[in-house]
């Protein structure tokens, strides 16, 4: 456990999909300080090559709860670019609205004052899984 009075947060994504990291994947970073408190957008970053933000913005002192927003949708929409229909289909189920099926992914967790919280995502057109990692 950290002596910091603040928790950090860090995530990466996992296309289980390829078997790759997703990156150029837009993270949105917000936090509020109780249940009832109005969220505050605190910023955002994007994945790198392996799949990782790391430079995700601190988070403000009493801080308790995260919400993690991923922007998929441009994501699929650049992996699906260029393909013929059926494979475009196959590859990333679409909406009739937005044009793929999960076109965001918000995760939101409670911290504690002095963790850190890894929240890996592992994601694919069909489904999408989250776990504090270590």
């Amino acid at each position: 456990m950290s002596t910091s009075a603040t928790a950090s947060v860090s995530t990466h994504i996992l296309d289980t999909s390829i078997g790759r990291p997703a990156a150029a994947v837009a993270v949105r970073l917000a936090a509020r300080g109780g249940r009832d408190a109005p969220w505050t957008a605190l910023g955002g970053s994007a994945t790198d090559a392996d799949g990782r933000c790391k430079d995700l913005p601190a988070l403000p002192e009493g801080t308790t709860h995260v919400r993690l927003d991923f922007d998929t949708e441009a994501y699929f929409e650049s992996h699906t670019a260029g393909k013929r229909p059926a494979e475009a289909q196959q590859d990333a189920p679409r909406a009739r609205d937005s044009g793929v099926f999960f076109p965001e992914v918000a995760i939101t967790f409670a911290v504690a004052p002095g963790e850190h919280y890894h929240v890996p995502l592992l994601l694919n057109p069909f489904g999408y899984s989250v776990y504090r990692g270590s």
